[in-house]
């Protein structure tokens, strides 16, 4: 009892699922949900390109301005590409379901792997360096940094579990606090620039790494070009989450959608350039170790010191990193339960909870992103090196997917070409080429430094997803009613006994098949019930009740408003024991199939534990006992086959004529 207050203190009481529509995003609130994670990047991109080139001497940091407009540009093209995403496939899905459809099934899975393993970096990314922005106000915090963090993960997964709708109101303030305060940046910035009141340069508080020297622009080497361009490119992540979350904006979704990529870009390239035109301009210190970030720096050289627009600033871009990892919890869950759709996945991510949202998948991502947060100690500049190549492999191979996508409109009768036909294609060509080279050179240039590991993790997740799959067809062949003639069940009860007895199943296959047919050997009395969690689901029940011909066991569909099992059960048994006062309560018969191995049991929902524990809490609060009766069923053994058939394939084989 007590935490069942506890959880609807922290997230709320449940909604019901016709109240989705209502939890749709307007475009205000879907800027601050879905673009929070590429608006943050402004906070640390320049940073990071800085860090690179800073290791070539003072000189070479000028070179991050024509780095940074490069970048921009390559942000536009991969903009206009997801536009056109968002247009042609207004269900959602993003890189995932573009590639899967055009490329197959395997460059949609790499897609698939990429983008969950950046959804779980941006949350350790972007929380490690909120907190690197609270330290550099605060540095007495720096010693609990690790703890800080996991705090902010902790909130963010509680507001999400909330819902959408809750979260992305909470959550716009902190985002329009931060373009406010960096638009503020530079605008004094500029200002200052152009009434020649830039603070003066002192030997101690010049542009440096840990030690400066002479090197000039023209002796960088390409490498280290590369490198800074790759660093930079983190800017860019968190471009398609749009694209993942159509169907959370209010209709016309593609449209609204579309129209929010806009203003994202627009503004995230105007905060970008603007922080590094700052930083080129303003007497900073560059320094891996330092315990002031490059924002943080120029926010005291603009405003003149640590004063109230300081301060505003600092919290601000506290709030909005600690934010991208919100776009995380808004994509990564709603990924996940495609791809678990897809039988990739866990079944489980498929799952909506009480407020509306893929509770496992956002509990799921909390978790690991915590752990990956404790391992790198909360340090963004040690994340980084991993960060962006899984986004960038997503977006070459979606671009790549939307080329396909436009050649197979070419095939259509009704394909209407022209030069808009030809901009479209060519503009994704031109973007996945783009991609493409920006990928290798990630890889290649942060090898050394961590990019390795995601290479190695993409691979093994997409292992995980084909056995995973592979289990799931196991399943299906085990299930099938395929082989079986559809017709009634033969009763095989030897005397009357009418005793109430449900059978619960969810669909008709030879599991549920084999449970209704023990049950028929136990009474006269035997109905089947299910629970409408999805209204598709239920249909498909109906349809298969009716081509088997078991009109004569009674069907009951239980509504479930608020998707869950335990309770709409309980009422349903408590109706059959008021019209049945004279006898046991109602037996309840639960089909159950048996895996092999405890990784294969982790797949699937517990339903059957969830029921169980329902009803024995339900005989403690009355003091009745119900009898619950289990009919295993074991998954890659022997196919059931009901009795009915087997005498009727029996009676075959017999009068068969025997060949000599």
């Amino acid at each position: 009892m007590y935490d069942l207050n506890i959880r609807r203190l922290l997230i709320g009481k449940p909604l019901k699922t016709n109240d989705a529509i209502h939890q749709r995003l307007n475009k205000a609130k879907a800027l601050a949900v879905f673009s929070s994670d590429a608006l943050s990047s402004s906070a640390y991109a320049t940073e990071a390109i800085l860090l690179v080139l800073v290791a070539a001497g003072t000189g070479a940091l000028g070179i991050s301005m024509p780095i940074s407009l490069l970048i921009t540009s390559l942000l536009l093209i991969v903009a206009f590409s997801y536009y056109q995403t968002i247009h042609a496939y207004p269900n959602g899905g993003g890189a995932y379901i573009v590639s899967k459809d055009n490329l197959g099934a395997l460059p949609g899975l790499t897609a698939a792997a990429s983008l969950l393993i950046d959804y779980i970096l941006t949350v350790a990314v972007s929380v490690s360096a909120g907190v690197a922005a609270l330290t550099s106000a605060f540095p007495e915090l720096l010693s609990y940094r690790i703890i800080l963090a996991l705090a902010i993960v902790a909130f963010v997964t509680v507001m999400n579990l909330r819902g959408v709708k809750e979260s992305g109101t909470f959550f716009a303030i902190p985002t329009y606090a931060f373009i406010v305060g960096v638009f503020t940046l530079i605008g004094f910035g500029l200002f200052r620039v152009l009434t020649g009141t830039i603070p003066e340069m002192s030997p101690e508080a010049v542009v440096a790494a840990e030690q400066t020297s002479e090197t000039a622009i023209g002796s960088l080497g390409l490498f280290l070009l590369l490198r800074a361009f790759a660093a930079g490119c983190t800017a860019l992540t968190g471009v398609e989450a749009i694209s993942n979350g159509i169907p959370a904006f209010r209709p016309p979704e593609s449209r609204n959608a579309g129209q929010t990529l806009i203003i994202m870009v627009t503004v995230l390239s105007s905060l970008f350039v603007g922080i590094t035109f700052l930083a080129n301009t303003f007497p900073i210190v560059v320094s891996e170790h330092g315990d002031s970030t490059v924002l943080s720096q120029l926010a005291r050289e603009v405003f003149g010191g640590e004063n109230l627009l300081f301060y505003y600033l600092q919290f601000a871009t506290l709030f909005i990193l600690s934010l991208a990892a919100n776009t995380a919890f808004a994509d990564f869950p709603r990924l996940a339960s495609l791809i678990a759709a897809d039988r990739y996945l866990p079944r489980q991510l498929t799952n909506i909870g009480d407020r509306l949202v893929f509770h496992n998948g956002i509990i799921s991502l909390a978790v690991i992103s915590s752990i990956l947060i404790i391992i790198f100690d909360a340090r963004e500049h040690r994340l980084l090196p991993l960060y962006a190549v899984g986004v960038f492999i997503s977006f070459t191979l979606s671009q790549s997917g939307m080329v396909r996508h436009w050649l197979r409109e070419r095939a259509k009768p009704n394909f209407k070409g022209g030069a808009s036909w030809y901009f479209k294609i060519f503009m994704n060509a031109f973007g996945a080429v783009a991609t493409f080279i920006v990928m290798l050179i990630l890889m290649i240039t942060k090898f050394a430094e961590g990019a390795w590991i995601v290479i190695i993790a993409i691979p093994t997740l997409m292992f995980i997803f084909t056995r995973i799959h592979k289990h799931y067809g196991t399943v299906a062949e085990s299930l099938t009613l395929e082989g079986l003639t559809p017709g009634p069940l033969k009763r095989v009860t030897s005397h009357v006994v009418n005793q109430p007895v449900v059978v619960l199943m969810n669909s008709l296959n030879r599991c549920s098949l084999q449970a209704l047919e023990y049950a028929l050997t136990l009474s006269e009395n035997v109905r089947v019930c299910t629970i409408g969690v999805d209204d598709e689901t239920v249909d498909r029940l109906q349809k298969r009740w009716e081509e088997w011909d078991l009109g004569y066991i009674p069907l009951d569909i239980v509504e479930s408003p608020y998707r869950e099992v335990g309770t709409p059960l309980i009422e349903y048994l408590h109706q059959l024991d008021k019209e049945a006062p004279h006898v046991m309560p109602t037996m309840v018969v639960l089909p159950q199939f048996v895996v092999s191995t405890w990784w294969e049991n982790l797949m699937h929902n517990q339903t059957s534990n969830t029921i169980r524990d329902s009803l024995m809490r339900d005989q403690i609060a009355t003091g009745r006992g119900r009898a619950v009766i289990d009919v295993p069923y074991h998954i890659g053994g022997k196919l059931f086959q009901p009795v009915t058939q087997v005498v009727e394939n029996t009676a075959k084989s017999k009068a068969a004529p025997v060949s000599n």
